[in-house]
């Protein structure tokens, strides 16, 4: 089967994904679009309207996407629901009928399990207690395939889910067509090592890996993104569309391979642990890459679950100086405003960047409410005139910060759950 990957991460390009449906005769077109604060912000926009939660660009991505996929065949596999999966496929429902596609869509739950971890559990990352982080707003479990595969049992024509491991959302599709079993630790590894080449789209062909004159990469401005060749031995081959710019070579595979990797003998997933270090990748071709060798052992029993916590409030402003002595007058205006806020109840950092003739202050901080963060831009505000000559163009931002650290959950504390939406396919 031929399996792709249509976006990498939430503020993905939406053509490459357009063009790998309507040119690369693919089977199943994923779309992973979270990241582990991505569905923390989710949450926080569900808290303040309980219609909301789930990817605010779902309707901008499907509305070229899903005409092209359906009229293929392609069947869709997105995280998009984010923190709201069932609002998620009701908007999509919604949008296939004003499409006049009809359709299936098929949404996962149950990752949300903020009321079943334990607030005194220890955060993974320094062993403090979740709650002393601050106010726990989310946790959502990595789900994996075994959980994903009901969806894709209805026969939808787009699966949409929250949390899942981000190989997982490749790994159910192959596992489903390929008829894998879900304790065959070697087809699952060769899988996961598929999804995890593919899931950040565009990296795998070039994009992130280009570095003028060290790595270069042609055609970067239309850059292709990625599929995989998959045999029922999980055997595979990377490559992307003819005619698209990038490249799929050993080394931008080798590459891919070791992102976001900090153990590669022993990569845990909520499918399988997989052993990198027999895997090997072959050119084949122009844009061919085989890869193979992936080793696999028992999942483990614990899933991995993202919390968010409120961390306080951001402050961001700046102001510009020009002319002769703009840097100097810059430096002295970092000077002044960490002087004036001394007593703010902030941390802050103040930068100048550029110089000499042209430079700005950059001030940053976090403070612990909106007021404080406050202070700090008007401090910078006030440098107008009460800093040094010459300041103008004051920008100033203050938002909530969602930090996030993680902790496990033993798997039989989550209950997933399948919704089917149908739209009548002769809808007009």
């Amino acid at each position: 089967m031929r399996i792709g990957c249509g976006a990498g991460f939430a503020g993905d390009r939406i053509e490459p994904a357009v063009r790998l449906a309507e040119r690369a005769g693919l089977d199943d077109l994923v779309l992973e679009c979270l990241a582990e604060r991505t569905i923390a912000l989710g949450q926080q926009r569900r808290l303040r309207d309980p219609a909301a939660g789930y990817d605010p660009r779902l309707r901008a991505r499907f509305t070229p996407l899903l005409p092209v996929a359906l009229a293929r065949g392609v069947r869709v596999v997105t995280n998009m629901g984010a923190a709201n999966p069932l609002a998620a496929g009701a908007a999509t429902r919604d949008l296939l009928g004003e499409l006049g596609l009809g359709g299936r869509v098929a949404v996962l739950t149950g990752d949300d399990v903020l009321d079943r971890i334990d607030p005194r559990a220890p955060a993974l990352e320094d062993g403090v207690p979740l709650a002393d982080h601050g106010e726990l707003v989310s946790a959502n479990a990595y789900l994996g395939a075994e959980e994903l595969l009901p969806a894709l049992d209805t026969g939808a024509d787009v699966v949409l889910t929250g949390r899942v491991a981000d190989p997982a959302l490749f790994v159910a599709p192959l596992a489903h067509r390929l008829g894998w079993a879900l304790d065959d630790w070697s087809r699952l590894a060769a899988g996961t090592l598929v999804g995890h080449l593919l899931e950040c789209a565009g990296q795998v062909t070039g994009g992130y890996f280009a570095d003028p004159g060290r790595k270069d990469v042609p055609g970067l401005a239309d850059l292709g993104f990625p599929f995989a060749d998959v045999a029922a031995d999980g055997t595979a081959t990377i490559g992307k569309p003819e005619g698209t710019g990038g490249a799929v070579t050993t080394a931008t595979v080798r590459e891919q391979l070791l992102y976001e990797v900090t153990d590669p003998t022993g990569y845990r997933t909520p499918d399988v642990v997989l052993d990198f270090r027999q895997v090997r990748a072959e050119q084949t071709g122009a844009d061919r890459v085989r890869i193979g060798g992936a080793v696999g052992g028992p999942r483990p029993d614990e899933l991995k679950v993202s919390v968010g916590y409120r961390a306080g409030h951001r402050a961001e402003a700046g102001i510009s100086y020009a002319g002769p002595g703009a840097a100097e007058r810059a430096r002295l205006a970092a000077d002044v405003v960490l002087a004036r806020l001394g007593g703010a109840g902030a941390r802050l950092r103040a930068d100048v960047l550029g110089g000499p003739d042209e430079a700005r202050l950059r001030v940053a901080a976090m403070a612990p409410d909106p007021d404080a963060a406050e202070v700090v831009c008007h401090e910078v505000e006030a440098l107008y005139t009460n800093g040094p000559a010459g300041g103008g163009g004051v920008r100033t931002d203050v938002r909530e910060v969602v930090g996030v650290v993680s902790a496990m959950l033993p798997r039989s504390e989550v209950e997933p759950a399948v919704e089917v939406l149908e739209v009548d396919r002769a809808a007009p």
